[in-house]
Order: structure tokens, then C-alpha cells, then sequence
């Protein structure tokens, strides 16, 4: 029963809030042009290019494998 409530009730709020920005949208008036009040100052020096910083590379799946140490032989134990 209260599936039925959220289907046909809940669930109609987003659509009508879709259907009112459409209309909305659709009523509004344009604004009018407006000219640019400021004007771009053009900069004639030359703008050192864009390289990307080298960032080190993270050991794990993504990057070099993790460092391990060398397997050294266990001294085996006798009781």
C-alpha cells in the first residue's frame, strides 16, 4: 500500500517542479545586449608554456611494485 502512496504521490513532486522550470524557462523574456564594460588588456609577452609537474610514482597496483627485501634463508631449528 505505501508503494502505491510513494508512486503516485512522493513521486510526482520532481516532476512538477521539472514542468515549472520548463514553463518558466519557456515565459521568460530575453534580456536585452549588453555591451562589455571592461575591455581585455592584450599582453604581448610571451606566456611560458604549460608542462606538468613530474609527481614520483606511487609503489602498489598502479605504479612500480612495492620494494621488498631479499628472501634470506631461515636457520631451521632442531629441538
Amino acid at each position: 500500500m505505501w508503494e502505491l502512496i510513494w508512486l503516485m504521490v512522493i513521486m510526482k513532486i520532481p516532476i512538477l517542479y521539472l514542468c515549472w522550470v520548463v514553463y518558466w524557462a519557456i515565459k521568460a523574456e530575453p534580456r536585452p545586449d549588453q555591451p562589455a564594460v571592461l575591455v581585455a588588456a592584450t599582453d604581448d609577452s610571451d606566456p611560458t608554456p604549460w608542462r606538468p609537474r613530474s609527481q614520483p610514482r606511487r609503489p602498489g597496483p598502479h605504479g612500480r611494485p612495492a620494494r621488498r627485501y631479499a628472501r634470506t634463508r631461515r636457520a631451521t631449528v632442531k629441538a
